[in-house]
């Protein structure tokens, strides 16, 4: 009979051991990965619902710049964006589809976007008017 040399059993690292990392190395904590939907990062949206999930932020209005840092919000926002997300809070929306939203987180993001125009200059557009004077 011919003797076999008994494989060694694969070695699992312990947790918190970094591979590649040597073993007196001090710890980085891991940065927790952003939730991203379309590449942007929830400060992207005016609706963000269930800021946890996704699938409920609606209405994009900024570049994926946002996440370089020392850009500032203004400097990212998508003008041509913005006007989708504003036709799609106004009540006729486009092609008659609009935002489904509890109404407070439409008068929200109303608000939202018309902040933006403000710090731009801009002249904020008529049916976030609407909506902002809806709520008073």
């Amino acid at each position: 009979m011919s003797e076999r040399k008994a494989r060694a059993p694969a070695r699992t690292p312990h947790r918190g051991v970094r591979r590649g990392v040597p073993s007196g190395a001090p710890d980085i904590p891991e940065k927790p990965i952003p939730l991203l939907k379309d590449g942007l990062p929830m400060s992207a949206f005016a609706i963000m619902g269930a800021g946890n999930d996704p699938h409920n932020w609606q209405l994009p209005h900024h570049s994926k710049n946002i996440t370089l840092p020392g850009k500032g919000n203004e400097q990212t926002v998508d003008w041509i964006l913005m006007e989708t997300a504003v036709t799609l809070l106004s009540r006729y929306g486009i092609e008659g589809r609009r935002v489904i939203a509890d109404p407070q987180l439409i008068i929200n993001a109303a608000n939202h976007l018309a902040a933006h125009h403000r710090k731009a200059g801009k002249t904020i557009p008529v049916p976030l008017c609407v909506l902002i004077t809806d709520e008073l």
